[in-house]
């Protein structure tokens, strides 16, 4: 699948408030000449009009590309936020974002991605970086009225996952990232919660649940299901099926840490 149909077939929540505006003020033209260049038959496929689908069944898989469109569109905004937080535009950064989109869509995606993120930072040049973090706040509101909970989760999940590309995760990136969280109505504690992932520690396993070691067992026990309910990798399968093994990944590290507790309570 093209990018530009991505983007220019079903828009879902993103065709209106601040996201469709952000899209129709960052590319403009760019949408139509990307479009012709992209959209052919060969890459349509049937999902333009009815073939193969009853009338019902289409209407479902447009408002489920939509949604997912929508995620990925909003995933790009913030990436360009969070991005250049730290007052600089890492290639590791911007090879993660390619790579997400490359093996999604294809290598004309990834280099369509590409240019879709310089066009918002352009835009965020522009228009200076406070104009552009109110813009971002507002894009976040949109998000937060149109996706449920895991769908969020899943977004702050990518974000963290950018930041982490480079090796190191700036300060200023984390302070950005928990806007975002707040932005999205979330806890920024989540944020401390993903950025303990991965790691072999005990107190970053506490970190992981969002509890501390001087816990309750049954604190302990709360605050994983809590987490296993939330961030169950079926409550992004509508998003596809890249998404939803981004969503495994994070599942495993939850009871990764999870278990490293239990082991070490003897639980």
């Amino acid at each position: 699948m093209a990018l530009g149909k991505w983007i220019g077939g079903f828009l879902g929540f993103m065709s209106g408030g601040p996201l469709g505006a952000l899209a129709g003020i960052v590319l403009g033209h760019y949408f139509d000449s990307m479009l012709d260049s992209v959209n052919t038959p060969e890459t349509q496929g049937t999902f333009d009009g009815y073939s193969g689908y009853g009338h019902q069944a289409y209407q479902q898989q447009r408002a489920a590309q939509g949604q997912r469109n929508s995620f990925l569109f909003s995933m790009l905004v913030l990436a360009s936020y969070i991005i250049k937080a730290d007052g600089k535009v890492m290639h590791s950064e911007m090879e993660l974002v390619r790579n997400m989109l490359r093996q999604n869509f294809g290598m004309v995606a990834s280099q369509q991605g590409d240019n879709i993120l310089r066009l918002l930072f352009d835009e965020q040049k522009r228009v200076g970086a406070a104009a552009f973090k109110q813009t971002v706040m507002e894009c976040c509101q949109q998000i937060a009225a149109n996706m449920d909970y895991s769908q969020r989760l899943q977004l702050l999940n990518f974000l963290v996952m950018i930041s982490q590309a480079d090796g190191r995760v700036d300060p200023a990136e984390v302070t950005a990232m928990k806007s975002c969280a707040m932005w999205l109505q979330m806890s920024p504690d989540e944020i401390d919660s993903m950025l303990g992932m991965g790691k072999d520690d005990l107190e970053s396993a506490y970190r992981v649940l969002g509890v501390s070691p001087d816990a309750t067992d049954d604190e302990l026990k709360r605050a994983y299901r809590r987490l296993a309910l939330e961030h169950h990798p079926d409550k992004v399968a509508a998003l596809g099926d890249d998404i939803r093994k981004a969503a495994e990944k994070k599942f495993q590290e939850i009871n990764a840490a999870k278990d490293r507790i239990w082991k070490a309570r003897g639980l």
